[in-house]
């Protein structure tokens, strides 16, 4: 075999193992939930303003809308809900499992303002938060 392969190959090998290492330990170090109960992951968000909302778009490919909730908890918009391998794919054999299962939560402090309700709704494999500001948009 070539010698220049088998580096390459081996490389390979070195950096895939690394990349499950490091999801591992994200894992291992999950954020505890205040009743004390372990969340399984955190999902990645955007945030963005206009003069009216707050849009928050939170990466949840595969998530039921309705496993979903979002509120607005001491200044924080908390999202939180649960990813369930889907029941036919429970007895697949499974090649690579990457995408997170079980309960999520992400906590991202909001930008100074008052806030209506809280509406979700679903925009290209995200969820979508928009938070509606109160007084014309006005920061207090």
């Amino acid at each position: 075999m070539n010698s220049g392969r088998s580096r390459n190959w081996m490389w390979a090998d070195a950096v895939d193992l690394l990349d499950r290492v490091q999801r591992l330990h994200q894992q291992s170090f999950a954020p505890m939930r205040p009743s004390g109960g372990a969340i399984g992951w955190e999902p990645p968000a955007d945030m963005l303003e206009t003069d009216r909302e707050v849009l928050v778009l939170v990466a949840l490919p595969g998530v039921d809308l309705e496993q979903t909730e979002a509120f607005i908890e001491d200044g924080v918009l908390v999202v939180r809900g649960s990813r369930i391998l889907p029941a036919e794919l429970r007895t697949a054999k499974i090649h690579r499992l990457e995408l997170p299962q079980g309960r999520f939560e992400r906590r991202l402090p909001l930008p100074a303002g008052r806030y209506g309700a809280v509406a979700r709704s679903s925009a290209h494999g995200c969820l979508l938060v928009t938070l509606h500001k109160t007084n014309g948009g006005q920061r207090a």
